[in-house]
């Protein structure tokens, strides 16, 4: 049945503005890299890679980054401006209405037509209308303060009263930094008011920072929880991309979250659709095959078996084995065991088995070793497999031993598998995993095989998401060392 796929979601005019963007940045810096100075782009590369090195790797991080810089930008340019104007601005204007209210006072008490008692009556009364203590000193008391201009609202005080008057004055705080205090020579002695430090000063500005930085922090939470809301989609599709991989089923994934992550998810479930049904299909066409040629080699058996035994008989039914064998051994590598479904093993007793069924046949002394828990969920014929090829070759190139360590640490499962034998040159470890590719030039070519061995087993092994690599062994042979994700 053919299977129909999911309409293309258009994109939308914002989207191709922005790839345009891209193809304009991306051209501006070739234009930098072509024709900028040599130093230039090396400071450039640099200051680069330090970046990216410095920031986040995950996409969350990444997200919270890009909403979180740009905020705080906006809150450090609102409070500078804030501080600047607004609460400089309130405060100069606080601080000039209690200058001028004090410069009243003072022109009160200069008034010549009152007499003593009457001006400090005056002066009081007047004071305790505009909410200030203000009353008439000797003129000796004067001396006793000095004039404070180290203070911003004394300094705003003393402009507001120098562009009124002439007269001397000094201001001071109290001790308890909560009131002012303000001595001004006048006519028959000293005036001296006392107001709150409250009255000239804009001392609520910490409220605009509170709520400022409130809404910010609430504003960062609800875009965390908005963006892991965005991610989740694509930690789905990777945690499902990489159940795929490594041959597990993959159950309840559905597209979802933005349009992009749709798009990629509905091509995902298209390309597992065709990658099954073209495993199915090959599967089933070589088990036709398989059967089929199986189906003659029994022919070959039961003709072999009516003839007498004699050397060439003999001959005619080592070829019929050896042809047996190396069917099964294509068949297992087209199949490749990823129907299998994994299931928990015992990793160390898998091992075990299959060097006693393998190699002490073979008269090869095993020296084997596992560390770690070996309990582990893989699929256990394409394991015992891969072990099998290992401790196969090894047994069949080695000269006296084999040598087997295992270790599960750090979520890694590791499998070292080591012979004494002949090794293989350092330019063929990699070509030695070519299907049907025989190395006679290390090897003994006499020695049966199909070339598939090396090939099933780094299949296996990529299949559970590791990978098989070769070396030198100290032995004087061969080391092949498996690595799974446990």
């Amino acid at each position: 049945m053919t299977e129909t796929p999911e309409p293309a979601e258009r994109r939308g005019r914002i989207a191709a503005g922005l790839d345009r963007l891209d193809d304009l940045i991306r051209h501006i810096r070739i234009f930098i890299g072509r024709y900028s100075p040599r130093v230039l782009r090396r400071a450039w590369v640099g200051a680069g890679h330090a970046i990216n090195r410095s920031l986040p790797k995950g996409l969350l991080g990444r997200s919270l980054l890009i909403v979180v810089v740009p905020m705080l930008i906006l809150l450090g340019v609102l409070t500078g401006v804030f501080m600047d104007r607004h609460w400089m601005l309130v405060t100069q204007r606080l601080s000039d209405a209690v200058a001028g209210q004090i410069v009243g006072l003072a022109t009160i008490s200069d008034n010549t037509d009152l007499t003593d008692g009457q001006r400090a009556d005056t002066v009081a009364a007047a004071g305790r209308a505009m909410g200030l203590v203000a009353e008439i000193m000797p003129t000796s008391e004067i001396g006793r303060v000095r004039r404070s201009s180290s203070d911003i609202v004394h300094a705003m005080l003393a402009e507001g009263i120098v562009k009124r008057t002439r007269m001397p004055f000094a201001i001071r705080d109290f001790s308890d930094g909560n009131r002012i205090e303000v001595r001004m020579v006048v006519h028959g002695g000293v005036l001296k008011v006392e107001f709150a430090r409250s009255l000239a000063y804009a001392a609520n500005w910490h409220f605009f920072l509170v709520w400022m930085v409130g809404t910010a922090l609430f504003l960062v939470l609800v875009s965390l929880i908005f963006l892991r809301n965005q991610i989740k989609p694509i930690e789905r599709l990777a945690a499902a991309a990489d159940a795929f991989g490594r041959g597990r089923p993959v159950e309840g994934f559905a597209p979802s979250g933005a349009r992009e992550v749709r798009q990629a998810a509905h091509a995902f479930i298209g390309m597992r659709r065709r990658l099954e049904r073209q495993i199915e299909q090959r599967t089933t066409m070589l088990a036709g095959v398989g059967h089929d040629l199986k189906t003659i080699l029994t022919r070959f058996r039961l003709g072999l078996a009516l003839l007498p035994d004699d050397e060439d008989t003999a001959d005619l039914r080592a070829d019929v084995a050896e042809m047996e064998a190396m069917l099964e051994a294509y068949v297992d590598f087209a199949r490749g065991d990823a129907d299998e479904t994994p299931q928990p093993i015992d990793v160390e007793a898998t091992i075990a088995d299959c060097l006693r069924q393998t190699v002490e046949p073979t008269g090869r002394t095993v020296h084997f070793a596992f560390g770690g828990d070996g309990a582990l969920t893989l699929r256990p014929t394409a394991f015992r497999r891969l072990i099998a090829n290992l401790v196969g070759n090894a047994a069949r190139y080695g000269r006296s031993a084999v040598w087997v360590t295992g270790e599960r640490r750090e979520g890694w499962l590791s499998i070292a598998v080591e012979d004494d034998g002949p090794g293989i040159p350092d330019s063929e470890l990699e070509a030695v995993f070519r299907p049907f590719y025989r190395l006679d030039a290390a090897r003994n070519q006499d020695v049966p095989g199909t070339g598939l061995g090396l090939a099933i087993a780094r299949d296996v092994a990529r299949s559970h998401g590791g990978d098989i690599e070769l070396g030198p062994s100290p032995h004087g042979g061969l080391k092949a060392t498996v690595r799974l994700p446990a």
